[in-house]
């Protein structure tokens, strides 16, 4: 039998991490996306053997990953997407937490993996779901909404200034053939949008396509109104998005008087000595609050 791969991702602000929400022997925690494992081991380490973690994550795939990686450790892995937080929790015995973590960036595993479909830089399947068992792909998104529709997934979910352009391509191109593959996506919004410095021309679009397919933000929004109900007071929260349209949905919910106190004014990012060992922090933005006695 052979050995359990280890995993490519590297966990982003660790040190931050630790130090911001500050979990501490024989308390409970939830890390909301579990991942290859790497912020949960860290968090759990500190818990100890009185304390309790419970992960989430709705991609089999990651938690078979990372369960190697928590061998020892006081950790239950559940099967779920961190909006259903409050029932799993509920199944579990669990009430209030002492702390919740929630890294939405995608894992290196699941973006290097082709036949995700969650990247445009190797080809592979037009797919893009976290959990391969549930809902439509991409594919089926590309395919079958309107030119509208499509125009205001790729302005709405991926801020494309030239969503229209993009979405009118698509529509004239799928006429011949459907799409199927990421390179043929990328080729044809690369051919209507112009590059801008080095991002690639379809970055945003697939940012889009990703966050449609798994309802990224329809879910934060409702982990977001769960947490006041499962942290308990004095109990802090943390989340690493990765794009404005999730970093101003944590500001906004992170500001609410009475529920919250921020504990980060502005979000934390990475510094230079983490850019060079991983180049993907470059986008992660931290913010932590704690749960104030206030009304949920």
């Amino acid at each position: 039998m052979s050995a359990p791969r280890e995993p490519r991702h590297a966990a982003v602000l660790p040190a931050e991490v630790l130090d911001l929400l500050d979990p501490r022997p024989g308390q409970t925690w939830v890390d909301c996306t579990v991942g290859a494992g790497g912020h949960t081991r860290l968090v759990a380490e500190r818990l100890g053997e009185t304390g309790r973690l419970v992960g989430l994550d709705q991609d089999p795939t990651m938690l078979d990953l990372a369960r190697p990686r928590l061998a020892g450790l006081p950790v239950t892995l559940v099967r779920a997407n961190f909006d259903q937080l409050p029932g799993v929790l509920a199944n579990l015995g669990v009430g209030t937490v002492d702390g919740v973590l929630a890294d939405l960036g995608f894992a290196s595993d699941q973006l290097q993996d082709a036949a995700r479909g969650l990247s445009f830089r190797d080809d592979g399947p037009l797919d893009m779901r976290l959990d391969p068992s549930a809902g439509a792909t991409a594919a089926d998104l590309v395919n079958t909404l309107s030119e509208a529709a499509l125009a205001d997934v790729f302005f709405e979910y991926g801020e494309e200034r030239h969503s229209r352009r993009v979405a009118r391509k698509v529509v004239e191109r799928r006429k011949a053939r459907p799409f199927a593959t990421t390179a043929d996506l990328a080729a044809v919004v690369r051919s209507c949008v112009p590059r801008a410095g080095g991002i690639d021309p379809a970055t945003r679009v697939f940012q889009a396509l990703r966050v449609a397919v798994n309802d990224e933000l329809g879910a934060l929004d409702r982990l977001l109104a769960a947490l006041p109900r499962v942290v308990k007071p004095g109990g802090r929260a943390g989340v690493i998005s990765f794009h404005s349209l999730e970093d101003r949905r944590v500001k906004q919910a992170f500001r609410t008087p009475g529920v919250w106190e921020p504990r980060t004014k502005k979000p934390v990012e990475a510094g230079p000595d983490e850019l060079a060992r991983n180049p993907r922090a470059r986008s992660a933005k931290l913010r932590v609050a704690v749960r104030s006695g206030g009304p949920t």
